[in-house]
């Protein structure tokens, strides 16, 4: 029998994906076990829901660490000392830097101290696939280069509410109600150096009748997600 896959996980809030991720696996559904789940909001149901299946879990908390970038008088002193901003400027696409230079070196800035502290807890464990379930931060060059570093390229998988490329970022479900799309669905992509940019993996799709509500889409939404995610991730159990 193959070793299975072991996934990390990180998460932001309630984990219905994660949960589904969980159940798969213990179902047999997934050749893979998921070893963290970390989160950047502390207290969130999704970190109990790892708890709960004798999962290990850790908090990075983006939030104050934001905040206390704002505060220090030298941010330059909190960067990990591999940080080269040259590298990570020729390969982000995630903020216009022309258009306001102190705030995109700014957010790059903060998030490679927050990713640092991830990276710091995530390579504590041997880990093949990391998994966001609902992890609603993105990602700098700095983060991805650190676990794309293996031959085999993307290790970093998300999934999106909406039918990419339509409606990148983060409100996938209720830009496809407002669109007045007739047709909904879900992506899991891997994660590159844009915004929900990466190479997709899979998608599914549902009808949005005329008298849905932007409440009957985020339902039915969920309920694909659920198979799709864990789908997936076997793809990738199986592909390896």
């Amino acid at each position: 029998m193959a070793e299975k896959l072991k996934v990390g996980t990180l998460i932001s809030g309630g984990g219905t994906n994660l949960q589904a991720i969980i159940d798969a696996c213990n179902q047999g559904r997934i050749d893979a076990q998921i070893v963290f789940t970390g989160s950047d909001v502390d207290g969130v149901k999704g970190l109990e829901r790892a708890k709960k299946a004798g999962i290990d879990t850790f908090v990075v908390d983006y939030a104050r660490i934001i905040a206390d970038c704002r505060k220090a008088r030298d941010i330059d002193s909190l960067l990990p000392k591999d940080f080269d901003l040259d590298v990570i400027l020729g390969k982000q696409r995630l903020v216009d830097v022309e258009k306001n230079r102190e705030k995109a070196l700014f957010f790059i800035k903060s998030r490679v101290i927050a990713e640092r502290q991830l990276l710091d807890n995530i390579e504590s464990y041997d880990m093949d696939l990391l998994v966001l379930a609902g992890f609603m931060r993105v990602f700098t060059p700095y983060f991805i280069d650190r676990i794309n570093t293996n031959a085999s390229g993307h290790r970093i998988m998300n999934i999106h509410p909406a039918l990419l490329p339509a409606f990148p970022g983060t409100d996938g479900y209720g830009e496809t109600f407002r669109y007045g799309c007739k047709i909904g669905g879900c992506t899991v992509h891997f994660v590159d150096y844009g915004e929900d940019t990466g190479p997709i993996i899979g998608q599914k799709a549902f009808e949005i009748a005329d008298g849905d509500t932007l409440e009957d889409i985020k339902s039915k939404g969920l309920q694909k997600e659920w198979e799709l995610y864990p789908a997936c991730i076997q793809k990738f159990a199986q592909s390896r």
